[in-house]
């Protein structure tokens, strides 16, 4: 099957090997800071809870997503397969970032996903914790964009 824009494969079921894909190429994709690109990988009627922020669509979830990389800056992200079923998945991940005033952050959390069969998301539900860390204690240091492979995952950096 090729894909087409309302089929994302790696589809479900999940195995191991798509499962790891599926959360690379989302990681790939939250990298790019795209927020349209980013949100086609959603179903049109996606539920999601990040905080304590809702979306109940792919269009809100857009808007969260523009909002979001708006606020957090030089954006770089790590995410990790934490466990996968047929059509779920988990992961726990890692991101810095910085504030229009220069303060650094590691925020740390976790995901819970559910896709449908062409691939999509249906719901995302995640929660997620901010430290502050100073600038020498940042661990994400490629360029803006998509983490280089051979740069450490969480597990490596021991995060």
């Amino acid at each position: 099957m090729s894909p087409t824009p309302e089929t994302r494969p790696p589809l479900p079921p999940f195995t191991r090997e798509s499962a790891i894909e599926k959360v690379r190429l989302a990681e790939d994709g939250w990298n790019s800071r795209d927020p349209q690109r980013v949100s086609l990988a959603y179903t049109l009627d996606t539920k999601w809870r990040n905080r304590a922020e809702f979306a109940h669509n792919r269009e809100q979830a857009k808007d969260f997503l523009t909002r979001k990389w708006a606020k957090e800056l030089d954006y770089r992200l790590i995410k990790e397969l934490w466990a996968f079923t047929d059509n779920r998945i988990a992961v726990r991940y890692a991101y810095e970032w910085h504030d229009d005033s220069g303060n650094w952050f590691r925020s740390y959390g976790n995901e819970n996903w559910e896709f449908d069969e062409n691939g999509l998301m249906a719901n995302r539900f995640a929660c997620i914790n901010d430290l502050p860390i100073k600038e020498s204690e940042r661990k994400f240091h490629w360029p803006l964009g998509r983490r280089p492979d051979e740069h450490p995952g969480l597990s490596d950096l021991e995060l």
